[in-house]
């Protein structure tokens, strides 16, 4: 035998032993705390020492000692057992959704609506577990998820420029559609079709438009392509708040999704209507496929599914509008 091999046959069950031995100073009642047959610890203990080719165990009649070899192994124990017994805790947790950690990205309308509403149901339903929360736009989103930064990507998409589905089968990315999020256009209140529901697009032909993201942006100029103009586009803001002041102030018009409406101020002096042709984006969560099945991970796609899209008047795919928006 050499020194260098018996290093590596040091097993957990031989320092749960020794430990064991050390406390209660004989291999009967070691046997008894660790709830072994006495055999069966004489058994293993004969073994640890033949493949560690030292003794580790003195006994003396109905008592035993540990050798010098195993007061190395005892002085070992606490650190090694203590980061075993902790470990095998947390598991516990994980299995039974008592902890756990994970990390979610959505887009910035959902920050102030959508994203409180899942950690506070998170919170009373699984208090142990952990959530991160990072703002950012889909693509980014969608990067994240590929590459591991985040376990779940809230993400909302808009029936133009679909979704790469050999990328998403590359990273085995699943997207999954919660709410259908129509399009409204704001307008000042003395605007000609302020009364009307819904506005028809069309008739806004003439006017300014402010945009709002650059994928509104893409939107809205798509969607006046398909009616027959280009919208002229003089000012666009990331800030739908400031797309609402713009608007109050009577330099121009704008489309937005009526989720990123849900916590701005919209003033006396701006109405807010439906559009003819109405337009729609879908808001969902994007999971890889290997994550889906972490108990952390699941615990929070139910709650995903469980949000109540009622106070933003979200409804379900498929309950009403006649668009399956597809692709980011």
């Amino acid at each position: 035998m050499t020194d260098e091999p018996a290093a590596r046959d040091l097993d957990l069950r031989t320092v749960r032993i020794i430990r064991a031995i050390e406390q209660t100073g004989s291999i009967t009642a070691a046997s008894k705390q660790l709830g072994y047959s006495q055999p069966a610890v004489s058994q293993h203990i004969q073994r640890a020492e033949t493949r560690l080719g030292m003794q580790l165990v003195i006994r003396s009649g109905r008592t035993a000692r540990l050798s010098e070899a195993g007061l190395v192994v005892d002085a070992i124990a606490d650190d090694v057992l203590g980061a075993v017994d902790g470990a095998l805790d947390r598991l516990r947790g994980l299995s039974q959704l008592k902890s756990g950690t994970i990390a979610l990205s959505g887009f910035p309308s959902a920050s102030s609506t959508l994203v409180p509403a899942l950690l506070s149901s998170l919170r009373a339903s699984r208090p142990g577990l952990s959530l991160t929360y990072t703002e950012a736009e889909p693509p980014e989103s969608f990067a994240m998820l590929a590459d591991g930064r985040v376990d779940i990507a809230l993400v909302c998409r808009y029936p133009h420029g679909p979704l790469d589905d050999e990328w998403l089968r590359r990273h085995r990315i699943e997207v999954v559609d919660l709410f259908v999020d129509p399009i409204q256009v704001i307008l000042p209140h003395d605007h000609p079709l302020a009364g009307e529901e819904p506005a028809h697009l069309l008739e806004m032909e003439d006017d300014e438009w402010i945009a709002g993201c650059p994928r509104c942006r893409e939107h809205l100029v798509q969607a006046c392509r398909a009616v027959g103009f280009e919208p002229a586009v003089s000012m666009e803001t990331d800030n739908f708040s400031a797309v609402v002041g713009l608007v109050a102030a009577g330099l121009g018009v704008a489309a937005l999704p009526r989720l990123s409406l849900g916590t701005a101020a919209v003033p006396d002096d701006v109405v807010v209507r439906g559009t003819d042709p109405q337009g729609f984006r879908t808001i969902g969560f994007a999971v890889r496929e290997e994550a889906a099945s972490v108990p952390a991970v699941r615990a929070t796609i139910a709650a995903l599914r469980s949000l109540d899209g009622g106070p933003w008047r979200l409804t379900r795919p498929g309950a009403s509008g006649p668009v399956d928006a597809q692709g980011d």
